[in-house]
């Protein structure tokens, strides 16, 4: 049988989950506060590192979520 709520171990770590995800996209929104008009090699450099962060924060936010139950039908137009 499976139980309706997810242990409260499984939403703990969906909280981290999600605050990890949080710190990500706020760090990249600091970045791209201070972007310069003419990025240089560096600011494309920093932007990819810190997109790869924020999508890999993401993901496992999306697979915590998942695990503590909140599953959700694609959203994507068949």
């Amino acid at each position: 049988m499976t139980d309706l709520y997810p242990a409260a171990d499984e939403r703990e770590l969906l909280r981290q989950a999600a605050a990890t995800a949080t710190a990500a996209a706020r760090d990249l929104e600091a970045f791209l506060r201070r972007l310069p008009d003419v990025p240089d090699p560096a600011d494309v450099a920093e932007y990819a590192n810190l997109l790869s962060r924020e999508e890999r924060a993401r993901g496992e936010r999306q697979s915590a979520a998942d695990t503590a139950g909140l599953q959700l039908p694609s959203m994507e137009s068949e």
